[in-house]
């Protein structure tokens, strides 16, 4: 794109020309409107049938060229909502015509709005691609714009002033846009309008008026200029969404609540003792921080994130037993009844002999043995654990929902179905959220204790957040982190399985997975959907982002996907797995048949298990070494991040195999490939992250509403976020209800109704 500057010298309209010889103008046509030295000379007649006219402008360029855009009507970035303007800048004149005299021939297909804008003897700017038709210079139906009308003027200076681009619909161009907004802020008192941040903090940080902000921003007269406007709306951004969250940060804990030291030598100091390995450093360093916490007389409010592998369950499993230490009851929220079924089984495997496991029907350690464990006596410790789900028989539900109510359940583990206004908790103490994304606000919040005072709130995830994200997103959390595996625990290698390229490689799957059965061991197949019949993923897929949206076709073009019940249908009949044990597993089974097949996998019982994404989170079957992921180019990269974690939980290797059919180059393989190339979740959540919108980001798509933040960007203005944070719990502290700010408050309650400020609140 290029831009020149000239005064009109003559403009000739001429119709619309055959198709086949658009790039040209007969300006002998009937139906001429000519225009030179201001005289004009009209005859207006249209040909029947014609349509479209066209003006064709000769310009006489002054000297040089005023290099003002080079993609006039292309946006320029993540901001490009109405009412935020986008610029392009540099660009370089058309070679060899910079000369005063030479010409350029400009054609326009609206000829009527064209007539009435261009008049000889004004000078104007052009924007458009330029073409070479016989030997001249063209540019076809370019913006433009009006620079002056009495010769030069300031004709230099507003040529090399940038030039706002605005997403603009079709019947409403961007420059008229722009033209009604500096009209608007020329008309607007802007030295009125409320500043969300106290003067105070504006002197100290440089921060410029409002006023000086939005003309800079939507008629800058430099590149700088605007980019510093986009700076300060970053910081006005950043500190209204950081003010709050401390806000929310300190309504909560301004909540009392009953605090839960730690109990020497009680059940939370026991478990040590019993299990097989030594915590990590970085679990005894989270442990203290949470200990800490629960001690307090104010509700914890702390997001507990780790790679997968890192031993959160271990952790949490500790505060809930400070918890029970103290007299207390525990809730741990698992999303699907699967997770809450492995959770339940793990914790007490875990907890050995200090678990009592009197009253649960066929209970068996499956996944600490025996021999593995220390050796302990009967623990004076014993902790309740109780299982609660929907698909419970009844009478075994009302005796655990007794137990809850009278306060025998030490740890109460389940779905929604602990949401259910019949669970009543003697005296919650502590709630555990695992993979909060997947709970609503009023679903998390629902679950508080006596006399409706918050319990202490432990968040955990297993996809690990950048720490400016964290800020942005949980900020109102304090936020611990474990980054080292437990001693033990196996890298898993992550190799990508190209058909495309190697077709051959399809039956040397199945040969390589009888392999790792013959020698003992266990492996996955996981697949992204149900039953041929069924076209939309597993419910759940959307947590892979938008990377759903891509996939294998056939030469009909439609997705073929592989499914749960092909898969297993094709495995059973494969002569290289002849006698191996196959079964299958997705989220539409009955729940005491997903519960059946899960338990049969854990004892050895299954060698190859076909699912879906229901093993994502919290399945741990040490003995499992290898998982096959068809069409892997489906998932996206926390996803497969997450789902290879459940191989090479025990003392053995393991292999993950991204299985695909997508060509190489594509966005998909490279997705494949940065999860092939590392097993460090931070640094994937990074890749991930860049690849995502910042609503997303922000979490406007898990709210489902509209992102309010147009300029920051939680991953690259970490500087930005830092200082707004710093400034908005320094500013909270001394006014928690922004009393004395009421400017903010206002902006906060504007930008952020009840529902989003909850939202940015987890609950």
């Amino acid at each position: 794109m290029a831009a020149r500057r000239g005064k009109i010298t003559e403009v000739t309209i001429t119709d619309t020309l055959a198709e086949s010889d658009q790039n040209s103008v007969d300006s002998s046509s009937s139906g001429t409107f000519a225009v030179r030295e201001g005289r004009a000379n009209t005859s207006q007649r249209m040909p029947a049938g014609k349509a479209n006219p066209r003006v064709s402008g000769l310009a006489a360029p002054s000297a040089g060229y005023s290099g003002y855009a080079d993609s006039y009507g292309q946006q320029n970035g993540g901001n490009d909502l109405f009412g935020v303007p986008q610029y392009s800048f540099g660009g370089s004149g058309v070679p060899g015509t910079g000369r005063v005299g030479s010409t350029m021939k400009l054609s326009f297909f609206n000829a009527w709005t064209a007539a009435r804008e261009i008049h000889a003897g004004e000078t104007m700017m052009f924007s458009g691609k330029v073409g070479i038709y016989r030997g001249e210079y063209t540019l076809t139906n370019p913006h433009y714009a009006l620079l002056s009308d009495d010769g030069n003027a300031n004709a230099p200076e507003r040529a090399e002033a940038p030039i706002p681009v605005y997403r603009a619909p079709v019947k409403l161009p961007t420059d008229r846009i722009a033209t009604a907004i500096a009209q608007l802020i020329e008309s607007v008192p802007l030295k009125e309008l409320e500043d969300p941040v106290p003067y105070k903090i504006r002197r100290a940080r440089k921060v410029p008026s409002l006023e000086w902000t939005y003309r800079a921003l939507h008629t800058p007269d430099s590149e700088d200029t605007w980019r510093a406007a986009q700076a300060q709306m970053r910081y006005r951004e950043a500190f209204v969404l950081q003010s709050a969250l401390a806000r929310l940060h300190a309504a909560r804990a301004a909540h009392a609540t009953v605090a839960r030291p730690a109990l020497p030598d009680g059940a939370a100091d026991a478990l040590l003792k019993v299990l097989p390995y030594e915590l990590t450093e970085g679990q005894q360093r989270v442990g203290k921080e949470i200990s800490r916490d629960l001690a307090s007389p104010s509700p914890m409010n702390r997001l507990l994130q780790g790679d997968v592998g890192s031993g959160k369950t271990v952790v949490a499993l500790r505060a809930m037993l400070q918890v029970a230490d103290s007299g207390g009851q525990s809730a741990m929220l698992a999303p699907t009844e699967v997770l809450a079924e492995q959770h339940f089984r793990s914790i007490l495997d875990i907890l050995g002999d200090l678990a009592d496991t009197e009253g649960i029907p066929g209970y068996e350690t499956t996944l600490f043995h025996p021999q593995n464990r220390k050796e302990s006596k009967k623990s004076a410790h014993r902790v309740r654990v109780r299982l609660l789900s929907a698909s419970m028989p009844s009478a075994h539900k009302r005796a655990v929902l007794a137990e809850i109510a009278d306060g025998t359940a030490d740890v109460v583990i389940g779905t929604h179905a602990l949401l259910s206004d019949t669970v009543t908790f003697r005296d919650l103490g502590m709630v555990v959220v695992d993979e909060q994304h997947r709970f609503g606000v009023e679903q998390r919040d629902s679950l508080r204790g006596n006399n409706g005072e918050l319990p202490h709130r432990l968040v955990m995830t297993a996809t690990p957040i950048p720490r400016t994200v964290a800020m942005t997103v949980f900020g109102d959390l304090d936020v611990s982190v474990l980054d080292q595996l437990p001693a033990g625990r196996q890298q898993t290698a992550t190799h990508v399985v190209p058909l495309a390229e190697k077709p051959t490689w399809a039956d040397r799957l199945w040969t390589r997975a009888r392999e790792e059965i013959d020698a003992g061991h266990q492996v996955y197949v996981v697949v992204p959907k149900i039953g041929d019949d069924d076209e939309e993923l597993e419910e759940g897929q959307q947590l892979f982002g938008d990377a759903g949206r891509e996939g294998s076709q056939s030469s009909d073009g439609k997705i073929r996907l592989t499914s749960v019940t092909a898969m297993t249908a094709y495995l059973k009949q494969n002569p290289a797995l002849t006698g191996t044990r196959i079964a299958s597993l997705h989220g539409r089974m009955d729940p005491e048949e997903k519960t059946a097949v899960m338990t049969a996998f854990e004892r050895g019982e299954i060698d190859i298990l076909v699912s879906t994404t229901v093993i994502e989170v919290g399945v741990n079957v040490p003995n499992a070494t290898l998982m096959m992921i068809m069409d892997a180019d489906r998932f996206g990269i926390s996803g497969l991040h997450q789902l290879r974690g459940r191989v090479g939980r025990g003392g053995f290797a393991g292999t993950c195999l991204l299985v695909t059919r997508q060509e190489a180059g594509g966005a998909s393989r490279e997705r494949l490939d940065a999860v092939a190339a590392t097993t460090d979740g931070f640094k994937l959540s990074q890749i991930d992250l860049q690849q995502r919108r910042e609503g997303d980001i922000l979490g406007a798509a898990q709210s489902g509403k509209k992102s309010t933040l147009k300029f920051l960007r939680a991953l690259a203005d970490a500087t930005i976020i830092e200082r707004a944070r710093e400034d908005a719990r320094a500013l909270i502290t001394a006014d928690p209800t922004l009393a004395k700010h009421p400017n903010l408050a206002r902006t906060i309650d504007r930008a952020l109704d009840a529902d989003r400020e909850a939202f940015l609140g987890r609950g």
